[in-house]
């Protein structure tokens, strides 16, 4: 296995199109490191960076410590997943397992026969192996037509751990499955990470895929790695707004607004209400600011809880029921809110109900910049 580093790398494209920009990351031997953004952020970019199949237009690229901009994709010990499984239609599982170690060898100048009895020998161990690996034992000598989606695709990463390479590039290779197989290869894809003990670099736009799978997630926009860290830390310290919004499920509610002085102490104060806040927020009056609380930091009020001013009147718009939780959407005027709620509920849509937050667990987040000034509690 090996490490990736990205020394101030960008890419841009002869459209004048900027894919990344001064990207620069440390990716460890034997990590799994997710990359996470929305459509056109550069992730898919950094990958086929690594691949070979795109190439710098600045900075530096090492795999190894081996520095590899201009080399070629055959050089780099490399293999890619990608999003559609691209197996070979008329072959059986057991070939198209075999089929890039078998092209290796078919160029290999030791030709001798007792030796290429042997490697053939080593090779069926290995698809053996693999397949076992990946519970495609059952289907060794079925053509890719009489699979499952998911089984297609574990044979597609199976093709790429025969390999045994020093780096494992998977670009969105979940993302076309429906949800039970997506929630299944999601988990085999956790266990043998640990039983490989790969380096492993994983793209996707689905933040709860980043947050299940990550040893550490990479947060891109445009061209550049916002936040780099342990799924937790990011979810609970998000270093700005865009970071905070795009990662978690729901994603996390925000309440434009401002720090004023009211009869009983501080308020946040928006187009659409005003909360009572703690002392310490005074520190950013004078400022326009974003409020971000996350659904699950959310609940209805029972009646007479809590002091009159923390309660938020609002109707509701939308009740999903998830199961052992509920999503709820609530309005007020322009406001918007979705609270998680973990149990079922028999509140109806236009409904009227109030609303408390947990203040403790706020986020605030400056109004013009977006940089987090606050991330819940100081602990």
């Amino acid at each position: 296995m090996a490490a990736v580093t990205f020394e101030q790398v960008a890419k841009i494209f002869p459209n004048g199109v900027c894919a990344l920009r001064d990207f620069s990351l440390d990716i460890n031997d034997g990590e799994l490191i997710v990359l996470v953004g929305p459509s056109g952020c550069g992730k898919t970019t950094t990958l086929r960076l690594i691949a070979g199949l795109e190439s710098p237009t600045s900075g530096t690229l090492r795999i190894g410590g081996r520095v590899v901009n201009h080399l070629p994709p055959r050089q780099r010990d490399v293999a890619m997943v990608f999003q559609r499984h691209t197996l070979y239609p008329h072959l059986t599982v057991r070939h198209n397992l075999a089929f890039g170690l078998r092209l290796r060898h078919s160029s290999w100048p030791g030709s001798f026969l007792g030796l290429n009895r042997q490697w053939e020998r080593e090779l069926e161990a290995d698809v053996v192996r693999v397949a076992r690996l990946l519970e495609l034992e059952e289907v060794l000598d079925r053509k890719p037509a009489e699979l499952s989606g998911g089984q297609q695709q574990r044979v597609a990463l199976g093709r790429a751990i025969v390999r045994r390479p020093a780096v494992f590039l998977l670009d969105e290779p979940l993302s076309h499955l429906d949800s039970r197989l997506r929630a299944e290869l999601r988990g085999q894809l956790h266990l043998l990470h640990r039983r490989l003990l790969a380096t492993m670099i994983h793209v996707t736009h689905d933040p709860v895929e980043a947050m299940v799978l990550a040893d550490r997630v990479v947060v891109m926009d445009r061209g550049v790695a916002e936040q780099t860290g342990p799924p937790l830390e990011i979810y609970r310290k998000p270093c700005n707004r865009l970071v905070a919004g795009f990662f978690g499920w729901p994603p996390m509610n925000f309440l434009e607004g401002s720090i004023t002085a009211g009869e009983k102490g501080l308020n946040f104060a928006t187009a659409e209400a005003s909360l009572p806040v703690p002392e310490a927020w005074g520190a950013f009056a004078g400022r326009p600011l974003a409020l971000g609380i996350r659904s699950e930091d959310l609940k209805l009020a029972r009646k007479e809880e809590g002091p009159a001013g923390s309660r938020l009147g609002m109707k509701v718009a939308l009740v999903e029921l998830l199961g052992s939780a509920t999503l709820m959407t609530l309005r007020r005027g322009n406001l918007q809110l979705i609270a998680r709620l973990d149990e079922q509920s028999t509140i109806q849509h236009g409904q009227a109900v109030e609303v408390m937050m947990d203040m403790t667990r706020a986020h605030l987040f400056d109004g013009k910049t977006g940089i987090a000034l606050l991330n819940g509690p100081a602990g």
